[in-house]
């Protein structure tokens, strides 16, 4: 007689195998830790693998020796200036030799000046980064609710990369369809929705246009909420963006409990609020109009520029360079912009929204 083996006991030692093999994908086995009060449901994932990728990432380079005081202002001495003519000659060219190693290293002044008349602006480059200086001075006057005191510099970008990693297109004229039709920008996996049959881009509705980023409706269908599950996929497209942006998962800031409540979330939620707003506002005001300027082979699909989002800055990290500030040793950037403002001012929490919580132990 053969001894059959019994099917609930195949099944379960599938199970085991499968889910032992999917252990042995993450190396070394990924730790946790609590981030809130126990039982909050705030606990964060990481990797010591990939945490120790991303601290050899986000090294903050040694500031220029400070520039020797005094002297005329630059603007009385170099033509063409429209942002920087207050700064002394010194700290110009200190300025402009630390954005070549933040920007261009290999390249060097020829990438945005013709090195034989400084002043002139026929190259394109240099118009983009004046354009880039001002909108960098905007972040650090008006976004502090975002990036606070530590800032952003040209570095917290471009990493010694002409052009940042981590920047989208539109996808105006990327049609995506099915024998059936339209698939509703979904079953195209991308690396920005963690390869998921998510909305492959969440970018345009949220970080360029206002799309409603709230899931879960307050009232029922029939009074008129026209909240869905296709809404709801959109928002968590851009949900999985962030989190890998900022190296975190859902309960960086949010509590798992219940995942629309302000009372019950931590406070990067707020920051996240306004760094969302942030980066709409300077795609927008700064970066969508610099299509006109760029040439053909800088443009996307559909005809525009590059655009940023959150992993532009993130690379990775919950805080860019992991919080490291370099504005002490390069204040002018954090210095109102002398250019044109946004006409978007700095937005409030919406009136929903409780206080959040403490700070919890342990967060980073």
């Amino acid at each position: 007689m053969i001894a059959r083996f019994p099917m609930h006991a195949a099944r379960a030692l599938a199970i085991a195998a499968v889910a032992f093999g999917m252990a042995g994908c993450e190396r070394p086995s990924p730790v946790t830790h609590q981030d809130g009060y126990r039982g909050t449901g705030l606990v964060d994932v990481q990797n010591p693998r990939t945490v120790a990728q991303k601290q050899a990432a986000n090294v903050v380079p040694p500031p220029l020796p400070p520039a020797a005081p005094g002297g005329p202002p630059a603007g009385t001495v170099f033509k063409n200036l429209q942002v920087l003519q207050t700064l002394s000659i010194g700290d110009m060219t200190r300025l402009m030799a630390a954005m070549t190693s933040w920007v261009a290293p290999n390249e060097g002044c020829a990438y945005c000046h013709n090195v034989a008349n400084m002043a002139s602006d026929e190259k394109y480059t240099k118009v983009v980064s004046r354009r880039m200086l001002e909108m960098t001075q905007h972040i650090n006057a008006e976004w502090k609710p975002h990036v606070a005191a530590t800032g952003v510099t040209c570095y917290t970008c471009h990493r010694g990369n002409p052009v940042p990693s981590d920047i989208w297109f539109d996808h105006a004229n990327d049609v995506r369809s099915t024998f059936a039709g339209n698939k509703g920008g979904q079953n195209e996996p991308t690396p920005a929705v963690g390869l998921t049959s998510l909305p492959f881009d969440p970018f345009s509705t949220f970080l360029e246009g206002d799309g409603n980023i709230r899931v879960v409706s307050k009232t029922a269908l029939p009074s008129g909420d026209t909240h869905s599950i296709k809404q709801t996929e959109w928002t968590y497209g851009l949900m999985m963006h962030m989190s890998q942006s900022l190296g975190v998962n859902c309960t960086y800031c949010h509590n798992s409990r219940s995942f629309t409540d302000w009372d019950q979330s931590t406070p990067q939620r707020a920051t996240a609020y306004y760094g969302i707003r942030m980066v709409r506002d300077l795609n927008k005001t700064y970066l969508d109009p610099l299509a006109d300027v760029l040439p053909p082979a800088r443009h996307g699909a559909a005809g525009d520029g590059p655009k940023l989002g959150c992993a532009t800055c993130h690379k990775g990290v919950y805080k860019p360079l992991y919080g490291a500030s370099m504005l002490a040793d390069y204040s002018v950037l954090a210095a109102p912009p002398s250019g044109p403002m946004s006409s978007a001012p700095t937005p409030a929490l919406p009136v929903d929204v409780a206080p959040p919580i403490s700070a919890p132990t342990g967060a980073p």
